[in-house]
């Protein structure tokens, strides 16, 4: 068909495609009447990982995977957070939507799960591409509701994503509890078998008494060794004495008293001797020297004996000593022998009680940073910007619903026309009869 024979077409059936196109255009206007007006409010949420930890100090670093965007799309969307939207804007008291409940479902199922399907079906959650942020449209009938519908669902779902961290944080401190007084009951059992192994054999395991008791043995090693020359040179005087007598005993010779009877002695052997020579054998004076040379010399003697007696009590002394030393470091030693015997014993039992503590202590740290968690409430997830009352309608707005009619009428009517006119051909200009 050319273009001639189109309008041709065209001018003839006019009344048609004039009818089609008021048709159009009235359903058009009509439906904008009757169709209610949408608003679209946008809260924008951020999701920030990077931010400290409060309770762990921690930073999450970088951005959040597309793991955990998803995850929080999917908390937006649950039931959980829908139900809780619907409690806090009161929903569940309106007449008119439990009315419409009614209509809809005949009173089948559940009025609030009902409700927060519905505000799923007009809330839209859109994670932002290469960005942390997830916006949340809400759509109503009124701008105020649409805002306050985007701000809600924002602020449940940081109160969800809250709570959910209090949740986990409260499971994982009952379940660090339990384990704490396990690992407690198993330290003390340690502790006790550790404890009852000491006590059975009489030592601390610990390298440092072992290292007491090893410097103790040499010391009795090197007083030992010092008695054993005292003895030595007691026994070698006790033999010089015996030989050659008491009185070239060193002690003899450097004795005070010694030397001062020695000096009497001489001078009472003088004066005996000068006696002698003028008196007679019986006179009283000569006598009574002799006498003195007699005590002097008798005194001199007992000296000497005390000397080598002392000579004698100290080698014994020396002796006596040299065995309670032996005897001392045999024992000695034979407590250290024994006691490293028991200390790859004993440090086994001390392994047990030091891997028991670690555990005990790592299971309490763990405990105290549960604890912390299950009273966070700050979430890891903000308002960027909150939502807007939006002052024009959602877009189609009416007069570009009544153009996009329009144009729809228009390309209706050409193709009743032509429609028609396939049905019901007519001659209509030159060329057409020419083909014919």
């Amino acid at each position: 068909m050319t273009l001639s024979h189109f309008l041709a077409v065209l001018r003839a059936r006019w009344r048609l495609a004039l009818v089609v196109l008021v048709t159009t255009l009235g359903a058009a206007v009509v439906a904008v009447l009757l169709m209610p007006r949408t608003y679209v409010a946008t809260t924008a949420l951020l999701v920030d990982v990077s931010r400290p930890d409060p309770v762990t100090g921690m930073s999450g670093g970088g951005n959040p995977s597309p793991t955990l965007l998803s995850t929080q799309v999917g908390v937006l969307r649950s039931d959980r957070v829908a139900r809780e939207v619907v409690h806090r804007l009161g929903l569940a008291s309106d007449p008119k939507l439990h009315a419409d409940w009614l209509g809809t479902t005949g009173g089948r199922g559940d009025f609030q799960g009902w409700l927060a399907h519905a505000l799923q079906k007009r809330t839209d959650i859109l994670p932002e591409r290469d960005t942390n942020v997830i916006s949340i449209e809400a759509k109503a009938g009124t701008p105020e509701a649409a805002a306050r519908i985007a701000d809600t669902f924002a602020q449940v779902y940081m109160d969800v994503s809250a709570a959910l961290r209090v949740e986990a944080g409260r499971q994982a401190s009952a379940f660090f509890e339990r384990r704490a007084v396990e690992l407690r009951a198993e330290l003390e059992q340690a502790q006790a078998r550790l404890g009852a192994f000491e006590r059975a054999n009489g030592v601390v395991v610990s390298d440092a008494q072992v290292d007491g008791e090893s410097t103790r043995l040499n010391d009795l090693s090197l007083q030992l060794s010092l008695a054993e020359t005292a003895a030595a040179e007691a026994g070698g005087m006790r033999a010089y004495a015996t030989q050659r007598g008491a009185d070239q005993l060193p002690a003899a010779q450097s004795s005070p008293v010694v030397a001062g009877l020695r000096v009497e002695l001489a001078r009472a052997e003088t004066e005996a001797a000068a006696l002698a020579a003028r008196l007679d054998d019986k006179h009283p004076q000569l006598i009574e020297a002799r006498d003195n040379v007699a005590r002097l010399r008798a005194r001199i003697d007992a000296e000497m004996r005390r000397i080598g007696g002392a000579a004698d009590m100290a080698g014994a002394a020396q002796q006596q000593r040299e065995s309670q030393l032996r005897a001392a470091m045999e024992a000695q030693r034979q407590r250290v022998v024994r006691m490293k015997a028991l200390q790859g014993d004993g440090r086994l039992l001390v392994r047990d009680v030091d891997n028991a503590q670690r555990a005990y202590d790592a299971v309490q740290a763990r405990l105290s940073q549960a604890s912390l968690e299950s009273h966070a409430l700050q979430g890891s997830a903000t308002v960027l910007a909150p939502a807007t009352v939006p002052g024009v309608p959602a877009p189609p707005g009416r007069t570009t619903t009544v153009g996009l009619a329009a144009a729809l009428g228009l390309l209706l009517a050409a193709g009743s026309v032509l429609l028609l006119e396939y049905v019901d051909p007519r001659l209509r200009t030159d060329d057409a009869a020419t083909r014919l």
